[in-house]
């Protein structure tokens, strides 16, 4: 384990952070809505953030993606930024209340997409190395040519970066995005045993996999003081 993966240690916050992962077309943000609707039926506190969030640099990222002036580097900073404003205005202040704080998409998102974008595997850890540890990290893997049809029955156009167009894998847009988020896959993969990742089936029907998602959620909850919050 390297300097930056010692800095994810539990966190000491009276809040649970719980975040999904996943590729595109993994079913993660379908399930991480259906805990929540869950999680409050049964009178839980709870917050719901998510990946690139933040107005200012949403914006900034949508416009250099139109004009194609993202390096690697740059879309990595930019999503540290965005993550770094998330994390002190959306995900600290309600676990310091003692919530449930629901992320889709955490630091794991990066590890994978920036490495396989090209970044150093060691420098974006190291870029992220002021995140706290979730308590539960659910990792939804799916093959990508499941994930690929999902998206493609919704809409039948891919976008480019998803597709990783913007990386001269291949001509055709579904070809790359197979190898796009085969790599992220892998990437994914990696961190399993180290991050300590539940992982899910995600070719399992959805109340299959919410079954588990639910019953890993209370098990972390067993301790949980709902009343507990840092003043």
């Amino acid at each position: 384990m390297d300097s930056a993966d010692r800095v994810l240690q539990p966190h000491n916050y009276p809040g649970r952070l719980f975040i999904v992962e996943g590729i595109d077309g993994s079913g993660k943000s379908t399930q991480i809505r259906l805990l929540q609707t869950w999680l409050e039926s049964q009178g839980y506190d709870v917050y719901f953030t998510e990946w690139n969030s933040a107005d200012l640099i949403k914006a900034t990222t949508k416009r250099a993606k139109k004009k194609g002036a993202l390096t690697p580097t740059t879309f990595s900073l930019l999503h540290t930024t965005d993550f770094a404003h998330r994390l002190v205005t959306n995900i600290l202040p309600p676990l310091k209340a003692g919530m449930i704080v629901l992320a889709d998409r955490y630091v794991f998102t990066a590890y994978a997409r920036d490495v396989v974008r090209g970044c150093s595997r060691e420098w974006v850890r190291k870029s992220y190395s002021f995140a706290p540890r979730p308590d539960i990290a659910f990792y939804f893997r799916v093959p990508t040519d499941i994930a690929l049809k999902r998206i493609t029955l919704a809409r039948p156009k891919l976008k480019a970066f998803e597709a990783g167009m913007d990386l001269n894998l291949h001509a055709d847009p579904f070809e790359s995005f197979k190898v796009f988020q085969g790599g992220i896959l892998a990437e994914y993969d990696r961190m399993v045993a180290p991050h300590g990742f539940v992982v899910l089936d995600a070719t399992k029907s959805i109340t299959e996999q919410q079954r588990i998602v639910r019953q890993v959620a209370q098990a972390k909850l067993e301790d949980y003081d709902r009343e507990a919050a840092i003043a």
